[in-house]
């Protein structure tokens, strides 16, 4: 007779899978099938802990486990990001989710890349689209609204090392392809900001993790926090004031560029999960000026005031806003606004982080059609 072999998996049953529900033929699966390139045994749990509060499947892989390197560690660590599907599965558990139109691609460009790789002198001459379009739609009030995202391919593709220019295998394989996930994700983000507000697996493969950034952000806030006084800091913001008010200088949208527009929405992405504002202010006075800058600041601290606003306030104002976009009734969206301030329904930070938002829509609406006004 034959004699019977036991394959252990390549990365051993940990104890710990236990407290999972996790079973030894259910981490053989995990191991060798489902996340065949994961490294470790902590990798995997991770994976496993997010789909469980998740509620989804992890035998479909709605996750991927992505190696990233850590500044602040000075090595890799491995990661887990949702997949591009689970982003999608996230929007349509809404009943919200209303299609996605087909991505449009930019002019075909032609770029040489040369980097080390184990000490080692690679190049590799790729074609890929210069930009990546994709419109995402989400019913807003019973009405179908697009939320359009394009990204770029020189800012967005995943190189091969921390330090490494060279695209990764998988964006040589599939340039347009990847570029297509990752612009899809951006929409989706854009339309359900709530729900799909982190990266996707696709969009940090390959990246750094900058937490000396964020930390310092932190430190900082924390430091003037606890060198105010406590008339120094807005009951209503908690913006420390340093004895004087805190006004925001409005900006002129009708002068805004689409391309001023796109970097401001790309630094509010990158704050938003670690609240490093501070870092992307700074980052925006370095590259802006004059009323591109004002408006950099303006979104800015627009975007850091909706961390602290309920997640209804925030949803009854992109409501309140699609219904003044629709009809034009700016004005009384406004007065509709102050009434609900002076009746007590919303506090200080609410009214005016509605007041800025509506603001803003406005502004762009009326950008907008005079644009459009030009064209004909």
């Amino acid at each position: 007779m034959g004699e019977v072999i036991s394959l252990q998996p390549r990365i051993a049953y940990p104890a710990e899978a236990k407290n999972y529900g996790v079973n030894e033929a259910t981490w053989r699966v995990l191991v060798e099938s489902t996340f065949p390139s994961a490294k470790s045994a902590e990798g995997i749990l991770l994976a496993v802990a997010y789909c469980q509060a998740r509620k989804l499947d992890i035998m479909k892989r709605p996750v991927s486990i992505v190696p990233m390197w850590s500044s602040a560690l000075n090595r890799y660590v491995e990661t887990v990001w949702p997949g591009i599907n689970e982003l999608q599965t996230t929007a349509a558990r809404t009943g919200e989710f209303a299609g996605i139109d087909a991505p449009i691609y930019g002019t075909e460009m032609t770029e040489t890349f040369t980097g080390l790789v184990k000490d080692k002198t690679e190049t590799v001459t790729l074609k890929f689209p210069e930009w990546c379009e994709v419109t995402v739609y989400r019913l807003v009030g019973g009405v179908r609204c697009p939320f359009t995202a394009r990204i770029y391919w020189m800012e967005t593709y995943s190189r091969k090392g921390s330090r490494s220019v060279l695209p990764t295998e998988m964006w040589v394989k599939r340039p347009k392809g990847q570029l297509a996930k990752c612009a899809k994700a951006d929409a989706l983000r854009a339309a359900f900001p709530e729900e799909c507000g982190g990266y996707s697996a696709e969009e940090m493969d390959g990246k750094v993790i900058e937490a000396d950034e964020a930390d310092i952000s932190r430190r900082r806030k924390q430091e003037a926090s606890q060198s105010a006084s406590v008339t120094d800091i807005d009951p209503e913001t908690g913006e420390v004031l340093d004895g004087k008010p805190v006004t925001d200088e409005k900006p002129d949208l009708s002068q805004v560029g689409a391309d001023v527009k796109e970097l401001v929405g790309k630094l509010v992405r990158r704050a938003l999960p670690n609240g490093a504002w501070e870092t992307a202010i700074g980052y925006a006075t370095e590259k802006l000026q004059g009323n591109d800058l004002v408006y950099a600041k303006y979104a800015l601290r627009q975007a850091e005031r909706s961390e602290a606003v309920p997640a209804t306030v925030r949803s009854n104002t992109m409501e309140l806003i699609q219904r003044a976009g629709v009809a034009g009734a700016w004005r009384g969206a406004k007065e509709y606004l102050s009434k609900l301030h002076k009746d007590g329904k919303l506090n200080g930070l609410e009214f005016e982080y509605a007041q800025t938002a509506l603001e803003l829509a406005e502004a762009e609406a009326a950008a907008t059609a005079a644009a459009m006004q030009e064209a004909v």
